[in-house]
């Protein structure tokens, strides 16, 4: 993990560059505490799969972006675990497919994404309540779901088994700053 906090702190770093943004105004516009944003930049810190989408928001970019699309690499929250394992761009879009677990009885809230993203979510295991918030759907193995994800959405893991997951999002390509 060590490895994938100095990558993702570059990667941020850059991107945080990119756009001219300061530390502060960076950490403002993610929620995320200046320190804890200046840790993760210098790769002394594993920001959580929480923490790492709300900087890719704020930031207009691809979780996978941050990550350097680096497949295999495991992101967690408290009881959720997001493995990536497949990261494609073309001139349109970036389609990013990962691994879900999400632990029995856990809710993971997931802030806004840029606009234009959307998510799919097939379910292989478990049953579970997704998608925006208000706007839910609860599937079970074998069912799917999607979503736009311009908004607050969650994902809920539903009865005594957790659920498993592929979870697909595309994402229309961002204009370089």
């Amino acid at each position: 993990m060590d490895d994938l906090a100095r990558l993702v702190g570059e990667r941020l770093r850059a991107a945080r560059q990119e756009r001219g943004l300061s530390v502060g105004a960076l950490a403002e516009a993610a929620h995320v505490g200046k320190g804890s944003l200046s840790e993760i930049e210098n790769g002394v810190r594993n920001p959580t799969l929480g923490t790492l989408y709300s900087l890719a928001g704020a930031l207009g970019v691809p979780l996978a972006t941050l990550i350097a699309d680096r497949a295999g690499a495991r992101l967690a929250s408290p009881g959720i675990e997001a493995r990536l394992l497949s990261v494609s761009h073309s001139g349109e879009q970036t389609v990013e497919v990962y691994l879900l677990r999400i632990d029995p009885g856990i809710c993971h809230r997931s802030p806004a994404h840029g606009p234009g993203v959307i998510e799919h979510m097939l379910v292989t295991a478990g049953r579970a309540r997704v998608g925006r918030l208000g706007e839910e759907a609860q599937i079970g193995a074998g069912q799917a779901a999607q979503w736009v994800s311009d908004a607050a959405h969650t994902y809920t893991a539903l009865g005594g088994a957790p659920v498993e997951a592929v979870l697909v999002i595309r994402s229309p390509a961002q204009p370089r700053h």
